[in-house]
């Protein structure tokens, strides 16, 4: 196992995309990148996929995409977990696996802004494009907190569950896709769905805690 350099908590803020769906059953299954704990606990609601350029974090700056395809009923309770994750940072890579179980690859990203209200994110594997979008910023500011949603993540860790209460907030902004192109071999194809919401995000700070952690679970 790498070591561990960047203990929890974590402090970071950031901005970015937040893409809210319904991820139909049929998707999750075949594109939802599930581990067998994950796809034995599914039990749907509502999925995430993120795009975040973090400014300032345990490990600096990098850049993240995940998928969340819903709840999982994980130790009696309804909780998320992420399933697909690339960061830009070998270091958040390390550190994400250890800290909290976060399943994180690295990637190189690209993160364009075209013009004030629209940019373009690009993420690659040894030169391959896998993802790439285009996202037009709107109207109607809002602030964003989870103090009226809390987070509740869970992981596998070896045969450990680690379970993260991460605290967030900052702006929102309501935004729209103008373009999308994804490689299924990546990360799920989102072409095949519409989300049911595009949320811009700026200045956000986050906090990752120290995990719970559930020794021997699995």
């Amino acid at each position: 196992m790498p070591q561990l350099t960047a203990p929890a908590p974590w402090q970071l803020t950031g901005q970015g995309y937040i893409l809210l769906y319904k991820f139909p059953k049929w998707f999750v299954e075949k594109h939802g990148f599930l581990s067998q704990y994950q796809a034995q606990t599914f039990s749907g609601y509502f999925g995430t996929v993120m795009l975040v350029d973090y400014e300032s974090s345990g490990v600096g700056p990098y850049q993240e995409l995940l998928f969340i395809a819903g709840m999982f009923d994980i130790a009696d309770k309804n909780r998320f977990s992420i399933s697909k994750i690339y960061v830009s940072s070998q270091d958040s890579v390390d550190n994400g696996i250890r800290n909290w179980g976060i399943p994180k690859e690295k990637a190189n990203f690209s993160w364009e802004t075209v013009d004030k209200n629209t940019e373009k994110i690009v993420v690659s594997n040894n030169g391959a494009v896998f993802f790439e979008a285009t996202f037009q910023k709107k109207w109607l500011k809002f602030p964003l907190t989870t103090a009226l949603t809390p987070l509740n993540v869970a992981q596998k860790l070896g045969n450990d569950l680690m379970i993260t209460k991460p605290t967030a907030k900052g702006q929102g902004q309501w935004a729209a896709i103008k373009s999308l192109k994804v490689d299924a071999k990546f990360f799920p194809d989102l072409s095949l769905v519409k989300p049911i919401a595009v949320i811009a995000t700026n200045d956000f700070k986050m906090v990752f805690p120290v995990p719970e952690i559930k020794e021997s679970y699995f």
